[in-house]
């Protein structure tokens, strides 16, 4: 039968379903409207690995599978969270539960559709055929998304908001999103807050607190997350901005209790699991932790979602309870993993750390210690990152727990605290990552402070009507350090009294020549860099920092892959 005259003869679908008849059935319908092609997978595991290398034009996904495994949902919501489906692709769920909350809950992962079983030929050719036609409706704006023309996919979606044309809801969504990607929050909000006046959308909500948060008020967002909550106690996104709401506050306690909320609703999201791991082990609980993160390792160590600093607290973990097989795992990992990519350098500089504490554990401290010296040489290279920094430090802090002293560790403990301590939540990430060794967390902290008092005293210049003089004390302690934040300070300061500063553009081009030498590191406290930003639409389009915890550390690897051909800013 043919699907209202759409020709369907060069689409691919994909079929995933564990119950062989049903299966048949899908995919005997699809190849009665005439699609080109059609592959069948039985687990949503073997689903996400297909979807990672390949595109299709259609997915339909069964619901629930095996007890104990990950749902189509699951499956959906960790494809969209890592930008691992394109706007072309039109994804239908296959449920016998009708209920309003799991059709909400579809709505808000952005589905194109349920399909409730029992379900007839036509009700198929239905679905897919109303799920195309939005996507051709938008296809003006997909196609500027496409081109990275941000500002005109925005304004495409607010014309057809305001003339509540077609698909205008989706459109707003879509032109929210944007808004947030070029950085015009206050747009944003007020467009989510028009969608709520026409229709109440949890989603829409949602984005007035990431909005909120991205604009620098985190306490606005976190009243607003948590009137959301209350409503919608499942609603995962919203625990996920919320966490990362909290951990920009510096309150790691009450990101971690947003994290395992996050967890308990989809427990098998590879990268929800990934955050609630990596800040249970900065918080200090290693023993859960290793549980949390070993359980990521074997759900997704294969996938693209899979954030390799996550096998690197592994290792960490199992050093700290002596379970040499379980470190050993954990290299042999590195070692298949650099197979893959033996250019990639993060994956170098990981892979060298793991293989310092199988020294560790091998009790051969003297080749261990050679290791920490030629990472700790390092510390004031413009590539060395804060996902490195906390590594090294929990390197030194393993070896000071066993007793063993290096002359030159303190001086690296000092350079790392004043060059990223850049914040509360930063500061207190590289003292959890010494927490096993108390006085270097100590140490890390009294820096912290210590780069805090550098720019209360630059600021205090500027209160007192030497602008001039901020600057370049700030620029001064910059170049020193090579802390971000002050750097950043200083271009702030600039910004709003240039007009009083005789040699601003010196300045100007001192700060530019500082960040073209060492980057321009994110300063927002996160832990994840990879897929769309927590509670976003995905935009297929390149990857942004999400605020997560697991941010700083993937913000790495993209900001390696992204810059590599690219000449310096």
């Amino acid at each position: 039968m043919a699907l209202y005259d759409d020709d369907l003869s060069n689409t691919r679908a994909l079929v995933v379903d564990g119950n062989p008849t049903s299966r048949a059935i899908l995919v005997n319908q699809l190849r009665e409207f005439g699609v080109g092609a059609v592959e069948q997978a039985t687990r949503t595991a073997d689903a996400r690995k297909v979807l990672e290398f390949k595109t299709f034009d259609i997915v339909l996904c069964e619901q629930y599978f095996q007890p104990g495994t990950p749902t189509g949902q699951d499956l959906l919501d960790d494809l969209r969270r890592n930008q691992l489906l394109p706007f072309a692709t039109v994804f239908i769920m296959v449920t016998g539960e009708a209920t309003y909350a799991k059709v909400a809950e579809a709505a808000e992962s952005a589905l194109d559709g349920y399909l409730i079983k029992p379900h007839t030929a036509t009700r198929l050719a239905e679905r897919l055929y109303q799920a195309r036609q939005r996507k051709a409706a938008l296809a003006d704006i997909f196609s500027a998304i496409e081109a990275h023309d941000f500002e005109k996919g925005a304004r495409l979606c607010l014309q057809r908001f305001e003339a509540r044309g077609p698909f205008w809801l989706y459109a707003a969504r879509i032109g929210a999103e944007l808004l947030m990607r070029i950085e015009d929050y206050a747009q944003a909000q007020k467009l989510y807050e028009a969608v709520i006046a026409a229709k109440t959308m949890p989603w829409a909500k949602l984005g007035v607190a990431r909005a909120l948060l991205d604009n620098g008020e985190p306490t606005r967002a976190i009243s607003t997350l948590e009137n959301l909550i209350s409503d919608d106690p499942r609603y995962a996104d919203a625990y996920d901005v919320l966490g990362r709401a909290q951990f920009e506050l510096g309150n790691h306690e009450q990101t971690l209790a947003a994290y395992r909320m996050a967890c308990a609703v989809t427990p098998f999201s590879i990268s929800r699991l990934q955050n609630l791991g990596l800040m249970m082990y900065y918080s200090g609980d290693r023993v859960e932790a290793e549980k949390i993160l070993g359980q990521c390792a074997r759900l997704g160590l294969d996938s693209k979602m899979f954030d390799c600093q996550t096998l690197v607290l592994l290792a960490f973990a199992r050093l700290e309870c002596s379970d040499r097989k379980g470190l050993q795992h954990c290299r042999d990992d590195f070692v298949k993993l650099i197979d893959r990519d033996e250019k990639n350098p993060r994956l170098q500089r990981q892979a060298a750390i793991v293989d310092a504490l199988t020294l560790i554990m091998d009790r051969q401290f003297a080749r261990a210690v050679d290791a920490v010296r030629e990472l700790a040489g390092q510390v004031k290279d413009p590539a060395f990152d804060f996902e490195s920094a906390t590594n090294l430090v929990a390197l030194m802090a393993q070896l000071a727990n066993k007793a063993i002293q290096l002359d030159d560790v303190e001086p690296a403990i000092d350079a790392l605290g004043m060059r990223f301590s850049t914040g509360r939540s930063m500061s207190e990430l590289l003292a959890g990552a010494a927490g096993v060794h108390p006085a270097y967390a100590e140490r890390l902290r009294v820096t912290s402070a210590h780069v805090l008092k550098l720019a209360e005293t630059a600021m205090a210049l500027s209160l007192a009507g030497d602008p001039a003089g901020a600057v370049r004390n700030l620029l001064s302690h910059g170049n020193e350090t090579l802390n971000a934040k002050l750097i950043e300070t200083a271009h702030l300061v600039l910004q709003r009294y240039g007009a009083k500063i005789s040699d601003a553009a010196e300045l100007e081009a001192a700060i530019q020549q500082w960040r073209q030498k060492n980057g321009n590191p994110a300063l927002r406290p996160a832990l994840s860099a990879q897929g769309r930003p927590a509670g976003a639409l995905s935009l297929r389009t390149g990857r942004k920092a999400d605020g997560s915890p697991a941010a700083v550390f993937a913000a790495a690897a993209a900001s390696e892959t992204d810059n590599e051909d690219a000449p310096a800013a």
